[in-house]
């Protein structure tokens, strides 16, 4: 069979690396439900899996149509549904909820990259899935108190242009700086409300870590997200600004492992990459050059951090390779 429209090295890209991601959030999902007390939790969770259980499938039709090998991704075998349960206190749901934030910024980008109707009909399809489940677990975490919302402010009732530079300064040894607007506010409380959820993660993965140098590299990450936090709270408080965000979870002290050390470590590196852009956001859109300042300083601990789990999950023999060009050179060298 001719394709007429063949898939293009962006769309094999990112086809790759959304199917690395789908099969990673299957597995969780798995362990979740399994350890699921609340019947609505189980519900959502279920929906979800069937859903991008679908979407795995049409990844791989995919692949197969177009000749191209199906990767490995992750598969039962990196889940133990008899551990005892990891997490607590509607935990399961809110990493539902991060996860879905992730997808959302992977689906965009995916779909800015792509050409073949096809392809594009997947991240459509993925993307009114993750606007859909992403509802879901806000509302069911809300009604139940383990989200909290972002601090209310006054409600503006006129329009004003910024009239001078000061507006960017925040390094003032005196007096007073601008206080801050309202994005700068939402990006700080989204940031932290992030990094509670992924020091509870991440905690649960260094209780249950089998390789000692994993182990170690989740303890450390702990440290970062401790760090960020206070450098957060630090600034609300400093602006008296109340502080609402809370991990919404509780971490048991089961030290038997759900998940295999590969999938935890290629978790991290995915949130890691989310953290960057978060960073990276909060640097841009944040006015005030302090706060801009201190994002560009967690971005560059973030990036070292993620850098030395890529090396652990190589050396382990944890990172599928994705596709690649060939290599033109070597080719030509040897057929001389």
């Amino acid at each position: 069979m001719i394709l007429t429209n063949p898939i293009n090295v962006s769309e094999i890209g990112t086809l790759w690396q959304i199917y690395q991601e789908k099969t990673l959030i299957m597995r969780f999902l798995e362990y979740f439900i399994e350890k699921a007390d609340d019947q609505e939790a189980r519900n959502i969770m279920g929906g979800l899996w069937q859903e991008l259980n679908f979407y795995v499938k049409e990844i791989e039709e995919t692949f197969s149509k177009h000749g191209m090998v199906k990767p490995i991704g992750f598969l039962p075998e990196d889940v133990n549904l008899d551990a005892p349960k990891l997490y607590d206190n509607g935990f399961d749901i809110m990493f539902v909820r991060i996860l879905k934030e992730v997808s959302m910024g992977l689906y965009t980008l995916s779909m800015n990259m792509s050409y073949n109707k096809d392809v594009m009909a997947i991240y459509e399809g993925l993307t009114t899935v993750t606007q859909k489940i992403y509802k879901l677990p806000t509302f069911y975490l809300l009604e139940r108190g383990i989200l909290a919302l972002p601090p209310k402010v006054t409600i503006p009732k006129s329009t004003e242009f910024i009239k001078s530079k000061k507006y960017l300064e925040g390094f003032k040894l005196f007096g007073d700086k601008r206080a801050l607007n309202d994005l700068e506010i939402g990006i700080l409380h989204h940031n932290l409300e992030a990094n509670n959820i992924g020091m509870q993660l991440i905690t649960g993965f260094a209780q249950c870590a089998q390789n000692e140098e994993v182990k170690q590299y989740f303890v450390k990450g702990m440290e970062l997200a401790k760090k960020q936090i206070k450098m957060m709270e630090e600034v609300l408080l400093e602006e008296n600004v109340q502080l609402s965000a809370t991990s919404g979870a509780t971490v048991t002290p089961s030290i038997t492992p759900p998940f295999s050390d590969k999938l935890m470590m290629h978790c991290i590196y995915i949130l890691n990459g989310f953290s960057l852009v978060g960073s990276g956001t909060g640097a841009f859109f944040s006015l005030r050059n302090d706060l801009a300042m201190k994002s560009m300083l967690l971005a560059k601990d973030i990036y070292f951090y993620a850098q030395e789990g890529i090396e652990i999950k190589i050396k382990n023999g944890w990172f599928e390779e994705p596709p690649q060009m060939e290599d033109r050179p070597n080719i030509i060298q040897k057929g001389k």
